[in-house]
């Protein structure tokens, strides 16, 4: 359970930016916002430096481009997903069903049969949960599935080429102090894993990864594996990666990054290598960046980007760019963005959004576009945002798009076949629980 001392709020407004904690500085060494594919939220840091002083670890070897090999050009071996077909109606955000249950720090997958699946996180009790839900786009409605072998949050979901959904590492809460500053929960990190079967509702366990860790990153490869990268364990910033194979069901180590590092961004290119970006390595975030080549199994460096932020978005592009937005460097938040060209290794600065924000989302549209949605602000009372705004590749710009029904932060953001937009969940600031989940959702329509 989260420590009640975390919070302070105020009533909210409606249609306005929703104060949280007033008063209270991003102290990442103290707290930490929790990511959800992604994202994350405000709570208060788990043990942020134990076992982690001195310097970051500093990236070896030499400055370069990016690699000029690609990778064969097949198609991703996923499941066909329902064709997308473009849902009609007024532009904005509306109220669809609410959930089961609140969630704050989970995950949401779209299936192939074109439902979302929402599993794990922190309920509208402020209590780690294995509850797991399913949303239903055609009636508007959520209901229960299977839950989770383990309670967990900050962990990942990644959709497998059969269509089930792995789910791996994440951390829970043990309920003991370890703080000289206040009670707060301890953490004990994860390194379990487990799959959901849409064909029968329920969670079976799988291979263990090789190092527990949360705010880690997990991507599918072309061949079906799924890269995890980073993250956060027992020692600090994790720098190791491993490979999941769902042929065996096992988990095996593969090359390391040059930098260890958690709440980073991780992008499967169009060549097929994943470009690894930002996130904290401690004591402070970094502006490093790398890439992963499948074929080698090993990471390289690329260029590094004009800022060093954590808890921000990527998003690849219809043209193979990555869009890099917001996030927080540690003292400020960012209403930067950036773009990062594979076929030069750089990034590249793009117009600014118009609201500095981090642990918001960013859902790439079928017609090119980038939706951002809330987000946290810790310069002004640590605000919490209904707005959103959307970016055009073609301009390079960001523009107003409309608030949502709730200021929202850690919550998820997944496009559906037809086009429209799953906001589900984030931090209740009105929750009987400190840091409780949001059980309301709500749908954009492009």
């Amino acid at each position: 359970m989260f420590d009640s001392t975390a919070f302070s709020v105020t009533a909210i407004q409606p249609g306005a930016a929703v104060p949280v904690a007033a008063g209270r500085s991003l102290a990442l060494r103290h707290r930490r916002p929790a990511r959800a594919v992604g994202i994350g939220l405000v709570v208060l840091v788990l043990a942020a430096t134990a076992g982690c002083s001195g310097s970051a670890p500093s990236p070896t070897g030499t400055l370069t481009t990016a690699p000029t090999t690609t990778l064969p050009t097949t198609a991703l071996p996923t499941t066909a997903l329902p064709t997308p077909t473009l849902a009609h109606g007024p532009v904005g955000f509306s109220a669809t069903g609410s959930m089961v249950h609140g969630h704050l720090g989970h995950t949401a997958t779209l299936l192939t049969d074109g439902r979302v699946l929402i599993a794990g996180g922190v309920d509208e009790s402020g209590e780690n949960a294995a509850y797991a839900e399913l949303f239903d786009p055609a009636s508007g409605t959520f209901s229960a599935t299977g839950s989770m072998t383990h309670i967990r949050i900050d962990h990942t979901a990644t959709l497998l080429t059969d269509g089930r959904v792995l789910i791996a590492g994440g951390r829970s809460f043990t309920g003991a102090t370890t703080s000289d500053y206040s009670p707060v929960p301890e953490v004990r990190w994860l390194a379990s894993a487990e799959f959901y079967d849409p064909a029968t509702g329920r969670f079976s366990a799988t291979g263990s990864m090789t190092e527990a860790r949360y705010g880690q990153t997990a991507t599918l490869l072309r061949d079906g594996r799924v890269l995890i990268a980073g993250g956060y364990g027992a020692a600090g910033s994790v720098a190791s990666a491993e490979l999941y194979d769902p042929a065996t069901g096992t988990f095996s180590p593969t090359g390391s990054m040059a930098t260890g590092r958690h709440d980073h961004t991780a992008t499967l290119l169009s060549d097929g290598r994943v470009l690894i970006a930002g996130g904290l390595a401690l004591p402070g975030s970094t502006a490093s960046a790398e890439l992963y080549d499948p074929a080698t199994g090993k990471f390289s460096l690329t260029g590094s980007m004009t800022s060093a932020p954590l808890f921000d978005t990527a998003t690849l592009l219809q043209d193979g760019r990555v869009l890099i937005a917001g996030g927080s460097d540690g003292s400020a938040d960012l209403a930067s963005a950036e773009l990062y060209d594979p076929k030069t290794g750089k990034f590249s600065p793009t117009g600014s959004m118009t609201t500095a924000r981090h642990s918001h989302t960013a859902t790439l549209l079928l017609k090119g576009r980038v939706l951002i949605t809330g987000g946290f602000d810790n310069q002004s009372a640590e605000l919490l945002y209904d707005s959103a705004e959307l970016y055009d590749p073609a301009t390079g710009t960001f523009s107003s798009a409309g608030s949502m029904t709730h200021g929202r932060g850690g919550h998820t953001a997944t496009l559906l076949s037809d086009g429209r937009v799953l906001i589900a969940g984030g931090l209740d600031v009105n929750g009987a629980g400190a840091g409780a989940g949001l059980n309301s959702a709500e749908l954009y329509q492009p």
